[in-house]
């Protein structure tokens, strides 16, 4: 690990139906935490459009130049109320709606016969950080047929690779009023409630990503 540990973090644009992503503040705080946990860690952050070419080429583009050794990554789930640790990403993906740049994709799988892909044990200790800072998060097998798990399934085949890339999470988040409170009649929680449990978790993979790496 020559110059300490990097970390990746993601977000997404606006897209159809949510003009306002909460992913996108989220990740803004995450990446400025000062904490002496994070004194040799390189935090970035990358927001991605909604768009499935930019997942295809921005994504190896990223790993290529800044050589994360984990990635944690968030979108939003526009109709659930808790936050959301996925454990897979499926092998499916939307014919139906398109992507924030009006392309459809051609087909309902990503890849041809192939099963859901796993992130790992690791999702449970995320969940379990999360879960003791009070906020409601839960554990997921459903990450959608859209660009949140389009991106997590890239993300997977990514780890897979030799590429020095050790761990990746994807974690909906719900949505949020645009000042950071909680959006009335879908959730509860807040931008400050989402930030404690992004530092949670954080500080979670931090310490795993570590661990992978001296495998």
């Amino acid at each position: 690990m020559s110059g300490g540990l990097r970390i990746l973090l993601t977000g997404f644009g606006p897209f159809p139906g949510a003009p306002f992503n909460p992913t996108m503040p989220l990740v803004k705080r995450l990446t400025a935490l000062r904490r002496p946990a994070f004194d040799d860690i390189a935090l970035t952050s990358h927001i991605f459009d909604v768009t499935y070419s930019a997942v295809d080429r921005e994504l190896p583009e990223l790993i290529a130049s800044r050589r994360p050794h984990a990635l944690l990554m968030f979108g939003l789930a526009g109709r659930t109320s808790y936050l959301r640790i996925e454990s897979r990403a499926r092998n499916a993906v939307t014919t139906r709606f398109p992507d924030a740049g009006r392309q459809h994709a051609r087909k309902g799988a990503i890849a041809g016969g192939a099963d859901a892909q796993m992130f790992g044990p690791h999702s449970e200790k995320l969940l379990r950080a999360a879960l003791a800072t009070g906020i409601d998060a839960r554990l997921s097998r459903d990450a959608g047929s859209y660009l949140c798990n389009y991106l997590s399934w890239r993300a997977i085949e990514a780890v897979n690779r030799d590429n020095g890339l050790h761990l990746a999470q994807f974690v909906h988040v719900p949505p949020l009023a645009h000042d950071g409170m909680a959006a009335p009649g879908k959730s509860s929680i807040t931008l400050e409630a989402l930030v404690d449990a992004g530092e949670a978790m954080l500080l979670e993979f931090v310490k795993l990503t570590r661990q992978a790496a001296r495998r």
